[in-house]
Protein backbone atom coordinates (compact mmCIF):
# COMPACT_ATOMS: atom_id res chain seq x y z
CA UNK A 1 0.00 0.00 0.00
CA UNK A 2 1.17 3.28 -0.52
CA UNK A 3 1.61 5.54 2.82
CA UNK A 4 -0.81 8.29 3.29
CA UNK A 5 -4.61 8.93 2.30
CA UNK A 6 -5.88 6.25 0.28
CA UNK A 7 -7.02 7.34 -3.16
CA UNK A 8 -10.76 6.72 -1.89
CA UNK A 9 -10.34 9.75 0.44
CA UNK A 10 -8.45 11.84 -2.06
CA UNK A 11 -11.07 11.60 -4.59
CA UNK A 12 -13.85 12.52 -2.40
CA UNK A 13 -12.24 15.76 -0.88
CA UNK A 14 -13.28 18.79 -2.17
CA UNK A 15 -14.15 20.99 1.05
CA UNK A 16 -13.56 21.54 4.24
CA UNK A 17 -16.87 19.83 4.86
CA UNK A 18 -16.11 17.07 2.59
CA UNK A 19 -13.20 16.04 4.63
CA UNK A 20 -15.31 15.77 7.54
CA UNK A 21 -18.06 14.29 6.11
CA UNK A 22 -15.38 11.04 5.15
CA UNK A 23 -15.11 10.63 9.02
CA UNK A 24 -18.19 11.68 10.69
CA UNK A 25 -20.82 10.78 7.69
CA UNK A 26 -24.80 11.09 6.90
CA UNK A 27 -25.28 7.77 8.41
CA UNK A 28 -23.90 8.53 12.01
CA UNK A 29 -25.45 11.82 11.85
CA UNK A 30 -28.89 10.03 11.24
CA UNK A 31 -28.09 7.32 14.10
CA UNK A 32 -27.28 10.29 16.48
CA UNK A 33 -30.61 12.18 15.17
CA UNK A 34 -32.85 9.67 15.58
CA UNK A 35 -32.09 8.42 18.91
CA UNK A 36 -31.32 11.60 20.49
CA UNK A 37 -35.15 12.50 19.41
CA UNK A 38 -36.64 8.96 20.44
CA UNK A 39 -35.13 9.56 23.85
CA UNK A 40 -36.69 13.47 23.97
CA UNK A 41 -39.48 12.65 23.12
CA UNK A 42 -40.06 9.78 25.78
CA UNK A 43 -38.40 11.94 28.36
CA UNK A 44 -38.65 15.60 28.13
CA UNK A 45 -41.95 17.86 28.02
CA UNK A 46 -42.67 20.34 25.06
CA UNK A 47 -40.05 18.76 23.39
CA UNK A 48 -38.82 19.85 19.56
CA UNK A 49 -36.66 17.13 17.29
CA UNK A 50 -33.21 18.38 16.51
CA UNK A 51 -32.09 18.25 12.63
CA UNK A 52 -28.95 17.57 11.74
CA UNK A 53 -27.86 21.26 11.26
CA UNK A 54 -28.18 20.83 14.98
CA UNK A 55 -25.65 17.79 15.26
CA UNK A 56 -23.32 19.17 13.31
CA UNK A 57 -23.42 22.66 14.79
CA UNK A 58 -22.81 20.63 18.18
CA UNK A 59 -20.06 19.14 17.29
CA UNK A 60 -18.44 21.51 15.46
CA UNK A 61 -18.59 23.46 19.13
CA UNK A 62 -17.19 20.77 20.92
CA UNK A 63 -13.76 20.72 18.82
CA UNK A 64 -13.88 24.23 18.61
CA UNK A 65 -13.88 24.56 22.87
CA UNK A 66 -11.01 22.06 22.19
CA UNK A 67 -9.37 24.22 19.78
CA UNK A 68 -9.19 26.72 22.75
CA UNK A 69 -8.27 24.24 25.23
CA UNK A 70 -11.00 24.24 27.21
CA UNK A 71 -10.65 21.14 28.86
CA UNK A 72 -11.68 22.66 32.37
CA UNK A 73 -13.95 25.32 31.53
CA UNK A 74 -17.57 25.50 32.41
CA UNK A 75 -19.96 25.70 29.64
CA UNK A 76 -21.24 28.42 31.03
CA UNK A 77 -17.90 31.06 31.08
CA UNK A 78 -18.17 29.90 27.29
CA UNK A 79 -21.39 31.70 26.39
CA UNK A 80 -20.75 34.67 28.56
CA UNK A 81 -21.42 37.54 27.14
CA UNK A 82 -18.24 39.47 28.44
CA UNK A 83 -15.78 36.98 29.01
CA UNK A 84 -16.72 34.29 26.69
CA UNK A 85 -16.36 33.55 22.98
CA UNK A 86 -19.16 35.12 20.78
CA UNK A 87 -18.93 32.19 18.00
CA UNK A 88 -20.77 30.24 21.34
CA UNK A 89 -23.34 32.18 21.98
CA UNK A 90 -23.59 33.10 17.97
CA UNK A 91 -24.15 29.59 16.80
CA UNK A 92 -26.57 28.04 19.33
CA UNK A 93 -27.77 29.36 22.70
CA UNK A 94 -26.56 27.85 26.12
CA UNK A 95 -29.91 25.89 27.16
CA UNK A 96 -29.91 24.14 24.00
CA UNK A 97 -26.65 22.92 24.02
CA UNK A 98 -26.92 21.98 27.73
CA UNK A 99 -30.52 20.22 26.45
CA UNK A 100 -28.24 18.36 23.69
CA UNK A 101 -26.01 16.99 25.60
CA UNK A 102 -28.13 15.84 28.50
CA UNK A 103 -30.20 13.58 26.04
CA UNK A 104 -27.65 12.92 23.23
CA UNK A 105 -27.98 9.35 22.66
CA UNK A 106 -26.50 6.30 20.37
CA UNK A 107 -28.89 3.48 20.68
CA UNK A 108 -32.60 2.54 21.60
CA UNK A 109 -32.79 3.12 25.66
CA UNK A 110 -35.49 0.90 25.89
CA UNK A 111 -33.99 -2.17 24.07
CA UNK A 112 -30.64 -1.85 25.70
CA UNK A 113 -31.32 -4.20 28.57
CA UNK A 114 -31.57 -7.14 26.32
CA UNK A 115 -28.64 -6.55 24.37
CA UNK A 116 -26.59 -5.43 27.23
CA UNK A 117 -26.81 -9.48 28.07
CA UNK A 118 -24.58 -10.19 25.37
CA UNK A 119 -22.81 -6.96 25.06
CA UNK A 120 -20.86 -4.69 27.30
CA UNK A 121 -20.81 -2.26 24.00
CA UNK A 122 -24.11 -2.48 23.80
CA UNK A 123 -24.88 1.54 24.13
CA UNK A 124 -22.54 2.52 21.94
CA UNK A 125 -21.84 -0.21 19.63
CA UNK A 126 -23.56 0.61 16.47
CA UNK A 127 -21.91 4.10 16.69
CA UNK A 128 -18.29 2.55 17.07
CA UNK A 129 -18.31 -0.13 14.44
CA UNK A 130 -19.71 2.66 11.88
CA UNK A 131 -16.65 4.83 13.00
CA UNK A 132 -14.06 2.72 13.22
CA UNK A 133 -14.86 0.88 10.15
CA UNK A 134 -13.73 3.48 7.90
CA UNK A 135 -10.54 4.36 9.26
CA UNK A 136 -8.06 1.92 7.26
CA UNK A 137 -10.51 2.93 4.28
CA UNK A 138 -9.13 6.47 4.23
CA UNK A 139 -5.00 6.21 5.07
CA UNK A 140 -2.70 3.67 4.48
CA UNK A 141 0.30 3.38 7.29
CA UNK A 142 3.59 3.76 6.35
CA UNK A 143 6.10 0.72 6.40
CA UNK A 144 6.07 1.27 10.51
CA UNK A 145 3.68 0.63 12.68
CA UNK A 146 2.70 0.65 16.83
CA UNK A 147 0.59 -1.46 18.85
CA UNK A 148 -0.07 -0.65 22.03
CA UNK A 149 -2.76 0.24 24.60
CA UNK A 150 -4.62 3.90 25.25
CA UNK A 151 -6.01 4.58 28.31
CA UNK A 152 -9.12 7.15 27.39
CA UNK A 153 -9.67 9.11 30.83
CA UNK A 154 -13.57 8.11 32.12
CA UNK A 155 -14.79 8.17 35.61
CA UNK A 156 -18.52 7.43 35.10
CA UNK A 157 -20.46 4.14 35.05
CA UNK A 158 -18.96 1.98 32.83
CA UNK A 159 -18.94 -1.85 32.89
CA UNK A 160 -15.44 -2.72 31.03
CA UNK A 161 -13.79 0.83 32.93
CA UNK A 162 -10.37 -0.60 33.49
CA UNK A 163 -7.81 0.77 36.29
CA UNK A 164 -4.25 1.39 35.31
CA UNK A 165 -2.06 2.47 38.01
CA UNK A 166 0.37 3.13 35.37
CA UNK A 167 -1.44 5.36 33.61
CA UNK A 168 -1.80 9.46 34.44
CA UNK A 169 -5.65 9.43 34.77
CA UNK A 170 -5.48 5.61 36.27
CA UNK A 171 -9.32 5.32 35.52
CA UNK A 172 -10.84 4.67 31.78
CA UNK A 173 -11.62 3.07 28.65
CA UNK A 174 -8.27 0.78 27.90
CA UNK A 175 -8.29 0.24 24.07
CA UNK A 176 -6.32 -1.12 21.94
CA UNK A 177 -4.38 0.89 18.80
CA UNK A 178 -2.06 0.18 15.41
CA UNK A 179 -0.81 3.73 15.16
CA UNK A 180 1.25 4.68 11.99
CA UNK A 181 4.60 5.92 13.48
CA UNK A 182 4.92 8.84 11.33
CA UNK A 183 1.63 10.35 11.08
CA UNK A 184 0.12 9.11 14.34
CA UNK A 185 -2.89 8.09 12.83
CA UNK A 186 -5.24 5.24 14.43
CA UNK A 187 -5.01 3.04 11.67
CA UNK A 188 -6.94 0.29 13.68
CA UNK A 189 -9.07 0.78 17.46
CA UNK A 190 -10.38 -2.25 19.51
CA UNK A 191 -12.06 -1.26 22.84
CA UNK A 192 -11.19 -3.82 25.49
CA UNK A 193 -14.18 -5.04 27.71
CA UNK A 194 -12.67 -7.22 30.26
CA UNK A 195 -13.42 -11.25 30.15
CA UNK A 196 -16.93 -12.58 30.28
CA UNK A 197 -18.02 -13.49 33.42
CA UNK A 198 -17.50 -17.16 34.58
CA UNK A 199 -14.94 -17.16 31.95
CA UNK A 200 -11.20 -17.98 32.17
CA UNK A 201 -8.34 -15.89 31.87
CA UNK A 202 -7.05 -15.21 27.97
CA UNK A 203 -4.07 -17.32 27.66
CA UNK A 204 -1.62 -15.42 24.90
CA UNK A 205 -3.97 -12.03 25.22
CA UNK A 206 -0.64 -10.00 23.55
CA UNK A 207 -0.66 -12.02 20.86
CA UNK A 208 -4.25 -12.37 20.05
CA UNK A 209 -4.11 -8.50 19.97
CA UNK A 210 -1.43 -8.31 17.41
CA UNK A 211 -2.98 -10.49 15.55
CA UNK A 212 -6.05 -9.14 15.11
CA UNK A 213 -4.82 -5.72 15.04
CA UNK A 214 -2.46 -5.70 12.95
CA UNK A 215 -5.04 -8.18 9.97
CA UNK A 216 -4.90 -6.60 6.36
CA UNK A 217 -1.30 -5.40 6.83
CA UNK A 218 1.61 -6.99 4.91
CA UNK A 219 5.00 -5.89 4.71
CA UNK A 220 5.06 -3.91 7.73
CA UNK A 221 6.99 -3.89 10.77
CA UNK A 222 5.45 -3.91 14.12
CA UNK A 223 6.40 -2.08 17.16
CA UNK A 224 5.16 -3.13 20.62
CA UNK A 225 6.46 -3.46 24.20
CA UNK A 226 6.93 -6.50 26.24
CA UNK A 227 2.95 -7.24 26.99
CA UNK A 228 2.69 -8.31 23.29
CA UNK A 229 6.15 -9.61 22.45
CA UNK A 230 7.07 -13.13 22.42
CA UNK A 231 8.86 -15.78 19.83
CA UNK A 232 5.71 -17.14 18.92
CA UNK A 233 4.24 -14.15 17.77
CA UNK A 234 7.05 -12.88 15.81
CA UNK A 235 7.13 -16.52 14.00
CA UNK A 236 3.49 -15.95 13.08
CA UNK A 237 3.74 -12.24 11.72
CA UNK A 238 6.92 -13.85 9.57
CA UNK A 239 3.98 -15.54 7.98
CA UNK A 240 2.22 -12.95 7.36
CA UNK A 241 5.51 -11.16 6.00
CA UNK A 242 5.70 -8.64 8.66
CA UNK A 243 8.44 -8.31 11.19
CA UNK A 244 8.58 -7.61 14.77
CA UNK A 245 10.10 -5.23 16.85
CA UNK A 246 9.70 -5.56 20.69
CA UNK A 247 10.75 -5.53 24.63
CA UNK A 248 10.40 -8.60 25.92
CA UNK A 249 10.27 -9.87 29.58
CA UNK A 250 12.80 -12.03 30.85
CA UNK A 251 10.76 -14.78 32.15
CA UNK A 252 10.37 -15.94 28.90
CA UNK A 253 11.62 -19.68 28.06
CA UNK A 254 12.78 -18.61 24.43
CA UNK A 255 15.67 -16.45 25.59
CA UNK A 256 19.01 -17.81 26.10
CA UNK A 257 20.50 -18.02 30.00
CA UNK A 258 23.70 -16.01 28.50
CA UNK A 259 21.11 -13.10 27.66
CA UNK A 260 19.98 -12.48 31.54
CA UNK A 261 23.51 -13.03 33.34
CA UNK A 262 24.62 -9.23 33.62
CA UNK A 263 26.20 -9.66 36.80
CA UNK A 264 29.77 -9.55 35.66
CA UNK A 265 28.92 -7.51 32.21
CA UNK A 266 30.52 -4.08 31.65
CA UNK A 267 28.06 -0.86 31.22
CA UNK A 268 26.66 0.04 28.13
CA UNK A 269 27.27 -3.19 27.09
CA UNK A 270 25.49 -5.34 24.23
CA UNK A 271 25.13 -9.11 23.47
CA UNK A 272 23.16 -10.54 21.00
CA UNK A 273 22.10 -13.75 19.89
CA UNK A 274 20.94 -15.00 16.63
CA UNK A 275 18.70 -17.80 14.72
CA UNK A 276 17.94 -17.61 10.84
CA UNK A 277 15.03 -15.46 11.34
CA UNK A 278 15.35 -13.68 15.02
CA UNK A 279 17.81 -11.28 16.77
CA UNK A 280 17.46 -11.04 20.66
CA UNK A 281 19.88 -8.39 22.42
CA UNK A 282 20.67 -7.42 26.06
CA UNK A 283 22.31 -4.09 26.80
CA UNK A 284 23.11 -2.74 30.02
CA UNK A 285 22.20 1.02 30.52
CA UNK A 286 23.16 1.16 34.12
CA UNK A 287 24.41 -1.70 37.08
CA UNK A 288 21.58 -3.82 37.45
CA UNK A 289 19.54 -2.94 34.69
CA UNK A 290 19.02 -5.27 31.94
CA UNK A 291 17.25 -3.96 28.52
CA UNK A 292 15.68 -7.07 26.31
CA UNK A 293 14.71 -6.59 22.66
CA UNK A 294 13.45 -9.09 20.60
CA UNK A 295 13.71 -8.12 16.17
CA UNK A 296 12.80 -10.05 13.13
CA UNK A 297 14.29 -7.09 11.45
CA UNK A 298 17.53 -6.46 12.09
CA UNK A 299 19.87 -9.39 11.07
CA UNK A 300 23.43 -7.35 12.36
CA UNK A 301 25.12 -6.69 15.88
CA UNK A 302 24.84 -2.96 15.21
CA UNK A 303 25.47 -0.28 17.77
CA UNK A 304 25.17 3.33 17.56
CA UNK A 305 28.13 5.37 17.90
CA UNK A 306 26.76 7.50 20.45
CA UNK A 307 27.79 7.95 23.64
CA UNK A 308 25.40 5.11 25.36
CA UNK A 309 26.31 2.92 22.65
CA UNK A 310 22.77 2.05 22.50
CA UNK A 311 22.14 -1.27 19.94
CA UNK A 312 20.40 -0.08 16.51
CA UNK A 313 17.22 -2.27 17.29
CA UNK A 314 16.65 -0.29 20.68
CA UNK A 315 17.09 3.08 18.42
CA UNK A 316 15.07 1.85 16.41
CA UNK A 317 12.45 0.94 19.02
CA UNK A 318 12.68 4.17 20.77
CA UNK A 319 11.68 5.93 17.20
CA UNK A 320 8.61 3.61 16.79
CA UNK A 321 7.02 3.24 19.95
CA UNK A 322 6.18 6.47 20.67
CA UNK A 323 3.70 6.34 17.79
CA UNK A 324 0.83 5.35 20.46
CA UNK A 325 2.40 8.14 22.98
CA UNK A 326 2.57 10.96 20.83
CA UNK A 327 -1.92 9.88 19.97
CA UNK A 328 -2.04 10.52 24.00
CA UNK A 329 -0.63 13.64 23.97
CA UNK A 330 -2.90 14.96 20.86
CA UNK A 331 -6.18 13.55 22.47
CA UNK A 332 -5.21 15.02 25.84
CA UNK A 333 -5.35 18.78 24.43
CA UNK A 334 -8.55 17.88 22.79
CA UNK A 335 -10.48 16.39 25.61
CA UNK A 336 -12.33 19.49 26.46
CA UNK A 337 -15.99 18.32 27.48
CA UNK A 338 -16.99 19.45 30.82
CA UNK A 339 -17.94 16.90 33.52
CA UNK A 340 -21.60 16.81 33.53
CA UNK A 341 -21.29 15.45 29.62
CA UNK A 342 -20.19 12.56 31.07
CA UNK A 343 -22.96 11.62 33.93
CA UNK A 344 -24.67 9.58 30.81
CA UNK A 345 -22.62 6.14 30.80
CA UNK A 346 -22.65 6.41 26.48
CA UNK A 347 -21.70 9.80 26.55
CA UNK A 348 -18.12 8.55 26.28
CA UNK A 349 -18.41 7.86 22.62
CA UNK A 350 -18.98 11.46 21.40
CA UNK A 351 -15.99 12.61 23.57
CA UNK A 352 -13.77 9.80 22.14
CA UNK A 353 -14.54 10.40 18.91
CA UNK A 354 -14.44 14.24 18.68
CA UNK A 355 -11.36 14.86 20.89
CA UNK A 356 -8.65 12.92 18.34
CA UNK A 357 -10.58 15.32 15.78
CA UNK A 358 -7.97 17.75 14.04
CA UNK A 359 -4.77 15.19 15.18
CA UNK A 360 -2.43 15.29 11.83
CA UNK A 361 -3.41 17.58 9.13
CA UNK A 362 -1.94 16.29 5.10
CA UNK A 363 -1.94 18.00 2.48
CA UNK A 364 -2.47 15.83 -1.21
CA UNK A 365 -0.92 17.65 -4.14
CA UNK A 366 -2.33 16.14 -7.72
CA UNK A 367 -0.81 18.18 -10.20
CA UNK A 368 -1.48 22.28 -9.70
CA UNK A 369 -4.47 21.21 -7.38
CA UNK A 370 -3.37 20.52 -3.42
CA UNK A 371 -6.70 18.88 -1.02
CA UNK A 372 -7.15 19.32 2.43
CA UNK A 373 -7.76 16.35 4.32
CA UNK A 374 -7.98 16.45 8.06
CA UNK A 375 -7.16 12.92 9.18
CA UNK A 376 -9.06 11.52 12.52
CA UNK A 377 -7.00 9.70 14.86
CA UNK A 378 -8.00 7.69 17.77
Amino acid sequence: MTPGPTHYATARITTLQSCFDLFITEEIIQLLLENTNLHGRRFVTDWIDFDSTDIQAYIGLLILAGVYKSRNESTRSLWDVENGRSIFRTTMSHRKFKLLSSTLRFDDRMTRPARYMHDKMAAFRTIWEKWTHRLPLLFNPGQDVCVDEQLVPFKGRCRFRQYMPSKPAKYGIKIWVTCDVTTSYAWKLQIYTGKSPGSPAEVNQGKRVILEMTEGLQGNTVTCDNFFTSYRLAEELLKRKMALVGTIRRNKPELPPQLLQIKHRALLSSLFAFTKTHTAVSYVPKRGKNVLLLSTKHREPAVSDTEKKKPVIITDYNRCKGGVDNLDKVCVIMLQLHTHLFLLHNAFIIQYILCIYNQCCSFVKEGKNILFIFILTA
